[in-house]
């Protein structure tokens, strides 16, 4: 008996994502289910590994078994970017079984599958939907055992012909006692839920034979481009090899480098906390517009509405140049491991090295709501895959100042992050004043002064040393030396 172990090919499906959660792609010759309810996708993605993966020397066979022809299928099919016309009929065949379904009879079906595959040969067969013959044959030999022999035999013949193969079946729970869901080497189960005004769509491979996939459900979206899955964020980022803190940057705001020991560790996480108006976004901006002068790229997700020139007009033309990417968050139904992958991608093809997120409190609200109630984890999971690509990430957290009450986050998320910043309004003799503080510097020593500031249309002006602090508990400060106030917000 031979100890060398067998090598299982694995295929690259073509669908952003999926590799990566199945554990490295697709084992060939495998026996695959790709399960759901209707309309969650099942045919979209079939045809989508079919269309990546067909070439005259591994044609597929595609049988369609309900009574709309091909034709009406692939009407709707080629309005997605990965349909190619020039593959029907040169290596996809398209074959109807709704005929051979009439009499109910599996054994008919099974012939017929078995005389085209003969007659093709080929290296991918798809039958959609396969439910439907099940159901079909339950009219004639209802037995359990009937149908787990047609199974069976099925997927002895397909393995034997070494061919790949997909079945899509409309199901709405893996835990019936079905034999497909035994016998199949791979179970793709397709979900969608519907709250409020949101619809999600999920991903769990419920079973691959022969690798460790990703559990979990995992997010995927459908746009003209086809399936795109978004496995976690830590999946998707690569480890960097530069060590954090071995450089500083600079903040890009005077006074605030010197502020934080030197300015912010290169690969650091710094958190902008404070009230609406405090200046975190222009913060923000100075932030990616000091990256630029240093020749450096960045790149922005955006969850405040406002116009693109009201964050500054140097950040605008950074944008508009194209050394500042913008993340789009107008689409509905987000998930964090969705941003992590838009995040990651800009940050890969720019080499960007900064990365801004403003504001958290926009980012919660962006997201469906089906994924509020893990904000937390989610986030420490979206910092962690960030850091581990080596860029230095600025965010900005929203807070309602209590002026007696000194808060970091409403989420809990201080402790992620390497750094923190907070600003707060205070009274000064019956006006409001924008005061700043370095909290935290993870490994660094920095300033503990709280250092009045002002915003002028050159940015933040830091200036003195706050000397009465009786204005942070609700009194009437007596301040030597007091700025102008700012006219500006954030």
């Amino acid at each position: 008996m031979s100890t060398e172990r067998v090598e299982i090919g694995r295929l690259t499906t073509g669908v952003p994502g999926l590799d990566e959660i199945l554990g490295g792609g697709l084992p060939e010759f495998s026996f695959n289910l790709i399960a759901g309810q209707p309309g969650s996708g099942k045919t979209t993605l079939a045809h989508q590994i079919m269309f990546a993966l067909a070439t005259p020397e591994r044609p597929a066979l595609y049988f369609t078994v309900l009574g709309e022809p091909p034709l009406k299928m692939l009407r709707y099919q080629q309005q997605f970017e990965f349909f190619d016309a020039r593959k029907i009929n040169e290596s996809i065949s398209f074959v109807s079984l709704s005929d051979d379904m009439a009499a109910g009879d599996l054994a008919v079906v099974l012939r017929r599958i078995v005389a085209e595959v003969e007659a093709r040969s080929p290296a991918l067969v798809f039958v959609d939907s396969f439910r439907s013959v099940l159901l079909a044959g339950e009219q004639s030999e209802p037995t359990f055992l009937g149908l787990q022999q047609f199974i069976q035999q099925l997927g002895v013949l397909m393995t034997s012909w070494q061919a790949t193969t997909f079945l899509m079946g409309e199901y709405f729970s893996g835990s019936d006692p079905n034999p497909i869901f035994t016998v199949a080497d791979g179970l793709i189960w397709l979900r969608q839920s519907v709250e409020r005004n949101s619809v999600v769509r999920k991903m769990e491979i419920m079973k691959m034979r022969g690798q460790a996939t990703l559990a979990g459900l995992h997010t995927f979206r459908i746009s003209a481009n086809g399936v795109k899955v978004f496995a976690p964020a830590h999946v998707a980022a690569e480890k960097a090899d530069v060590a954090p803190g071995a450089e500083r940057l600079s903040m890009g705001v005077p006074g605030l480098d010197e502020m934080m020991g030197g300015g912010l560790p290169r690969g650091y996480s710094l958190l902008v906390a404070g009230p609406s108006g405090s200046g975190k976004s222009i913060l923000a901006s100075a932030f990616l517009v000091e990256g630029a002068r240093a020749g450096e790229f960045g790149v922005i997700a955006a969850f405040e509405q406002r116009r693109q020139r009201s964050r500054g007009v140097d950040l605008a033309d950074l944008i508009t140049s194209g050394r500042v990417a913008v993340i789009d968050t107008t689409a509905s139904d987000l998930s964090v491991d969705e941003i992590a992958a838009l995040l990651i991608t800009e940050v890969r093809r720019l080499k960007a090295t900064r990365v801004v997120i403003d504001s958290l409190s926009g980012f919660e609200l962006a997201l469906a709501p089906t994924f509020r109630s893990d904000f937390r984890e989610s986030m420490a999971r979206l910092v962690s895959a960030l850091a581990s690509t080596g860029v230095t990430v600025l965010m900005t957290s929203e807070l309602e100042d209590r002026y007696s009450d000194l808060r970091f986050s409403p989420y809990g998320t201080a402790f992620l992050t390497d750094a923190i910043i907070v600003q707060r309004y205070i009274e000064v003799e019956s006006r409001l004043q924008r005061v700043l503080a370095v909290v935290k510097v993870r490994g660094s020593a920095h300033s503990n002064e709280l250092r009045l500031f002002n915003i002028d249309a050159a940015g933040i002006q830091i200036g003195s040393m706050l000397v009465d602090l009786e204005g942070l508990l609700g009194g009437s400060p007596r301040h030597r030396q007091q700025p102008s106030p700012g006219a500006s917000d954030d």
